[in-house]
């Protein structure tokens, strides 16, 4: 590695859909919007053999707890955070305009780009022959910007505007060639719309971005019109980050016996499943829930759960449950209740009536048993609950089937009339959760895990109305 050249390495978070940032020169690092687990960045800075001297966040986040802080107080970073924020930690509030010296080869100019929040920032990153290129954060992103809407529906059509202009600002003050660094549109809610580039630069979103496309009318009535619900524990997160995230506890859960784990149960806690739903249909501890590491676990769990109620976490092995404790800590969960690692026989300490499965079924077999046909041994096909989200529902579903979207089910599942429940989702993986739930409440389910494309192929009749 060439010291005095500018490098960007990438530390995803793909459960959040979410990108952090470290860029050094060979020597100095400087670590943009850190999530919670810090020892990432740690490691990530020994690995090169650099000293993380800065510390930024482009605002204050509203789909996880930052490790900003933290990391800053870890390293002896200077903490950059916008200084219009009202926090209650020691910073370095930085505005509109300012630069800062890194390091004699890179340095970082402060822009003023709010639209996902008022005071969100971007930073322009330069090294030695000008503008290498810019973390934007929550504002321009790879084909869309972040949305506009999580402070307030009352905030939201003049956060659109701001969107808009600030989007445009930076494509005026950068060149085509810069690079664009975003932490959110990976999968994450804050992000208005979705795309699947795995890097952009502003010459590409110049082509391809709505704001940089759109007048401003239009750009703020598309970006309204696309936006959908976010997770709920969302607005536990911007208290959290403006008070000052402490250090994470990773240390690992206390285990559980089989008598601890049936108590648990019948207080009606949380006991979650994390192997994935095919292990989970096949067999698992009677009153547990499937929240599969192999999917999203946190965004849909921390989505559904009421907040503080105490979750218990069972996995094949330790290493399965500490990720899954290191990805509710990224939420602000801060410990689990209990967690347990083996099977769901040992789960059940060797009783065999604390066990159940599960009845999976494909979309030609709901076509198959809605014909009177039924191709295996299933239940009626009585309702057909349909779990996605509002806009996936209105951009088609299944005739005749009824929709609750999948964080609202456990407030609404007394809508669901008498009958055996054939659940799907888009894919299989929040359909696992719901039927597990339904299932927890007595009800006779039947998950259908397949991708609902394949809805339509196998003869049901897709409708928009």
């Amino acid at each position: 590695m060439q010291n005095g050249r500018v490098h960007v390495e990438v530390v995803e978070t793909s459960s959040l859909g979410d990108r952090s940032y470290l860029a050094h020169d060979g020597r100095v690092a400087l670590v943009v919007d850190p999530q919670r687990d810090i020892d990432r960045f740690l490691a990530l800075a020994g690995r090169l053999g650099v000293r993380i001297t800065h510390v930024a966040e482009t605002h204050m986040h509203n789909d996880y707890v930052s490790g900003g802080l933290a990391l800053a107080k870890a390293t002896g970073a200077s903490y950059l955070v916008s200084a219009a924020d009202e926090v209650g930690f020691e910073r370095v509030g930085v505005t509109d305009g300012d630069e800062l010296a890194l390091s004699e080869a890179m340095r970082l100019r402060v822009v003023a780009t709010p639209g996902h929040t008022f005071h969100h920032l971007s930073y322009v990153l330069s090294g030695p022959d000008g503008p290498e290129g810019v973390f934007t954060g929550g504002s321009l992103l790879f084909g869309t910007t972040g949305r506009p809407d999580l402070l307030g529906a009352e905030h939201a059509h003049t956060l659109a505007r701001h969107q808009h202009a600030s989007a445009r600002r930076l494509a005026d003050l950068l060149p085509d060639g810069a690079r664009i660094w975003p932490t959110h549109g990976f999968g994450s809610f804050c992000s208005a719309s979705q795309s699947d580039a795995a890097a952009s630069t502003m010459g590409n979103e110049k082509q391809t971005n709505p704001a940089l496309r759109l007048e401003a009318d239009d750009f703020v009535t598309q970006t309204l019109a696309g936006l959908d619900a976010w997770p709920a524990y969302y607005a536990h997160m911007g208290v959290r980050n403006a008070s000052g995230p402490e250090l994470a506890d990773l240390t690992p859960a206390r285990t559980a016996d089989p008598e601890e784990l049936q108590e648990r149960l019948a207080a009606g806690e949380w006991v979650v499943d994390l192997r994935s739903r095919k292990a989970f249909a096949q067999r698992h501890l009677a009153g547990t829930l499937s929240f599969g590491l192999d999917g999203p676990m946190s965004t849909w769990l921390g989505w559904m759960i009421e907040w503080g109620t105490p979750i218990t976490l069972l996995g094949e092995s330790p290493e399965q449950v500490a990720e899954a404790q290191r990805e509710l800590v990224r939420i602000g969960i801060e410990r689990p209740a209990a967690g347990a690692s083996g099977t769901p026989e040992e789960w059940a300490g060797g009783d065999a009536s604390r066990l159940a499965g599960m009845a999976v079924a494909a979309f030609t077999d709901l076509a198959a048993a809605r014909a009177g046909r039924p191709t295996r041994d299933l239940p009626a096909a009585d309702i057909v609950l349909d779990v996605r989200m509002g806009d996936e529902w209105r951009a088609g579903h299944i005739d005749g089937a009824v929709h609750i979207p999948l964080p609202d089910l456990r407030h609404r599942m007394d809508e669901l009339p008498e009958g055996a429940v054939w659940v799907h989702c888009g894919s299989g993986y929040r359909a696992a959760a719901a039927t597990a739930l339904l299932q927890r409440a007595g009800r006779r389910v039947v998950h259908i895990d397949d991708d609902f494309p394949e809805a339509g192929a196998a003869g049901l009749t897709i409708t928009d109305n």
